[in-house]
């Protein structure tokens, strides 16, 4: 039986133990999606070095259903890692999550090409990325579980956004190094060795990683959880108890999932393969645009300790239906100050979406199950319909011939979340359900 005595009061937490916190944690996301940002950012150049037999147009949609596939797995690494981090601690397993997610990642830039050793290439980068969604599906719930145990009350929407600031980090530097490699160096060089650069370079970030987090402390919300920590809390308990949660945080990951995969992730290969804009000016501009929300995110998580996560969410969701279309429109003049400022009204109503949701799926569930529970919950919603969303929209341009499709794609997801929306309960100023608000929030 789970004790009924009140938890220990939080320990108070310095302003230098937050912020490096805040930094092990946000570093651990620019990893993942530094991954995934040059996966995408040089997919054409991957679809010709392992699909070499099919024509360009298919050859990087195999690439990107290769990466979508990885997907599957992470559920299983949700179900894994997260309870796991309810019963262990948080640390430990964002330390063991970030060691994986880097070999995995390593691993790819040791893969023989099609050219050399036939369809084990593409077997072998499958099996790589297999390791890489196993380990990520223990990350993202983690470190944002993370970053919320450690934040004040009263500012948790401003150092949980500094998450998000390491996603777009990881896509900066993604999308960086990849335009630097397409503008310096032959197509025949990236396609010999080129492209392996940025993922080779992912063996000593994570370690620079795995060292920060190991010589961090335990969350404070979960050191108070005491006895509490003796009762196990599988998945078969967390579905039973927390259906209402996680199917509001499965569909609050949609919301800001699919549009963080088509602007950031998907767009470089959409102009790139769809309307035929130079790879490096493609990159460039959307280094540009990373640049700019890296700048914005703060902001959109300040706002919303102030405003309050209900109304950000339901402001981004009107602006990407009222946007969708006409910034694509305008992208698809091809000019580059079409493509910055369509890509860039997008990016700054995605600000507000991954500057707020770091701050509201946390505050879903009590803190005795709150890893496993986010994680599963975030996992099963990225895997169906957050990566599936590049391929569907690859293949449905490609049927259609309508390059409008994106556009499509976003404001059905913003319809999901205005409903989302309407059921969820706002959080901004209080405690984390199930723990005691930490003792910096009194200060």
């Amino acid at each position: 039986m789970p004790s009924t005595q009140e938890p220990p009061a939080v320990s108070r937490v310095s302003p230098r133990l937050l912020r490096r916190a805040v930094g092990a944690a946000a570093l651990g996301n620019a990893m993942e999606w530094f991954d995934f940002g040059v996966y995408n950012y040089i997919a054409v150049t991957l679809g010709k070095v392992f699909f070499p037999a099919q024509d360009p147009a298919a050859q990087q949609l195999a690439a990107l259903v290769t990466f979508a596939v990885a997907f599957l797995i992470r559920p299983v690494g949700a179900a894994f890692f997260g309870p796991l981090g309810d019963r262990i601690g948080r640390q430990r397993v964002l330390a063991a999550t970030m060691l994986m997610m880097a070999v995995g990642t390593f691993s790819i830039g040791l893969i023989p090409s099609h050219l050399r050793i036939g369809t084990a290439a593409p077997i072998l980068l499958l099996l790589a990325r297999l390791l890489q969604g196993f380990s990520t599906g223990g990350e993202y719930g983690g470190a944002t579980t993370f970053i919320a145990e450690y934040a004040p009350d009263a500012r948790r929407g401003f150092y949980g956004s500094w998450l998000e600031f390491g996603t777009c980090a990881g896509f900066a530097l993604g999308a960086a190094i990849s335009a630097l490699l397409t503008g310096l160096l032959t197509e025949p060089q990236l396609l010999a060795w080129g492209w392996r650069v940025p993922f080779l370079l992912a063996g000593p970030l994570g370690l620079i990683g795995l060292y920060i987090r190991l010589r961090l402390e335990e969350t404070p919300a979960f050191r108070a959880l005491g006895d509490r920590l003796l009762v196990r809390r599988g998945i078969r308990e967390i579905l039973r108890t927390q259906r209402r949660s996680l199917l509001l945080c499965v569909a609050l990951v949609v919301v800001f999932n699919v549009p963080d995969f088509i602007v950031l992730s998907y767009m470089p290969s959409y102009l790139a393969g769809t309307l035929h804009v130079a790879e490096s000016r493609a990159l460039l501009l959307s280094v540009l645009v990373l640049l700019v929300m890296m700048a914005a995110i703060p902001w959109a998580g300040a706002l919303s300790d102030r405003i309050g996560r209900r109304p950000m969410i339901a402001a981004c969701c009107l602006l990407f239906l009222a946007l969708s279309v006409p910034c694509f429109l305008v992208i698809r003049t091809g000019s580059s100050a079409g493509i910055f400022g369509g890509m860039l009204a997008l990016g700054l109503a995605l600000t507000g979406f991954i500057g707020t949701m770091p701050a509201t799926l946390p505050a879903l569930f009590p803190t005795e199950i709150r890893y496993g529970a986010l994680a599963i919950a975030y996992n099963i919603s990225i895997s169906l319909f957050g990566a599936t969303s590049l391929p569907i929209n690859a293949w449905l341009v490609q049927v259609t011939g309508d390059t409008l499709v994106p556009a499509y794609y976003l404001m059905g997801t913003s319809a999901i979340g205005l409903v989302a929306v309407w059921f969820l309960h706002e959080s901004a100023g209080r405690a984390l359900p199930g723990s005691p608000p930490c003792a910096a929030a009194r200060r």
